[in-house]
């Protein structure tokens, strides 16, 4: 087959290992969907693979950012669809892998981004840590019913994406969400989940052995390198929590605690985001056939 391969759904399931042995018997590459592994030096907080786990498989978009640069899924998509289109053209299969729900849409599916107005967005994040999420998603649903209908009401970035969007173009966001169909390129998408309870624990496990690897020294390096500049990367869970820490305002105990609760949290917004695609086809990522179960969906 030379269709992309889509890997997706919650942190710590296994979707780079996965990706990468997809790659190695479909004669691909793999093409980077997570939106804080295009970071430079973000390495230990995102676990991102090492060179020996690649296995020789090429990696595309990765570490292409500088962390006082602000990530933009539209910069993305232009990157990772001409990634893809190279690699198809060339008889190479992509393998897309990653758990950035929306970096993923923007490959696959027609998603239109309009443009940013950095006024309208300083005020409405204003708005956000004041008022909170939940008030601007009441704002949101009343303006936009089907927007708020497919955005979380505790996820504040993009309910004030959504806001912008209508106050800039006067046009509702929901008119730029993908309308069901077909992935772009005929991509077979592939889920991968656990139960609940393992998942929590194989987080706990992940975020301990974190730290223990040097978190907070590849955090300290980055704030010397301008991490604090950065709109996106300074947010990104680990890093953000250790950065407080760095300002007083927890111990480094706390900051690890505080990291594997919203890693929690975060997996749960991924499964409810995932599970609403219908063309994905899941798959228990405990399972001892896993990989070999996927390549016979994959080779149909």
């Amino acid at each position: 087959m030379n269709a992309p391969v889509a890997v997706v759904g919650p942190t710590a399931t296994g979707k780079s290992d996965l990706a990468v042995r997809l790659a190695v018997e479909l004669g691909g590459e793999v093409v980077n969907a997570d939106s804080m592994q295009l970071y430079r030096g973000m390495d230990i907080g995102t676990a991102k693979l090492t060179v020996d786990e690649r296995r020789g498989v090429p990696h595309h978009l990765l570490d292409v950012l500088d962390v006082r640069e602000t990530a933009s899924v539209a910069a993305y998509q232009r990157a990772a669809r001409a990634v893809v289109e190279s690699l198809l053209a060339a008889g190479r299969v992509p393998v897309l892998v990653g758990g950035s729900g929306l970096y993923v849409q923007a490959v696959l599916d027609d998603l239109v981004f309009p443009g940013t107005d950095d006024g309208i967005r300083t005020r409405l994040e204003g708005e956000l840590a004041e008022r909170g999420a939940e008030a601007l998603h009441a704002r949101l649903a009343r303006v936009d019913p089907a927007a708020a209908l497919a955005i979380l009401p505790t996820n504040g970035r993009r309910v004030v994406r959504a806001l912008e969007v209508v106050e800039l173009t006067g046009r509702p966001f929901s008119a730029t969400l993908p309308k069901p169909g077909p992935a772009r390129y005929g991509a077979v998408l592939v889920g991968l989940d656990r139960a609940v309870s393992e998942l929590d624990e194989r987080v706990d496990r992940r975020v301990d052995r974190m730290f223990a690897e040097g978190l907070v020294d590849e955090v300290r390096a980055l704030a010397a390198a301008g991490l604090r500049e950065g709109r996106t990367a300074s947010r990104a869970l680990g890093y953000q929590q250790v950065l407080a820490a760095f300002d007083g305002e927890h111990d480094l105990a706390t900051a690890a605690a505080e990291t594997a609760q919203g890693t929690r949290r975060f997996v749960r917004r991924q499964r409810s985001w995932f599970r609403r695609d219908r063309r994905v086809t899941w798959f228990d990522a405990a399972s001892p056939t896993l990989a070999e179960d996927v390549l016979r969906l994959v080779a149909k």
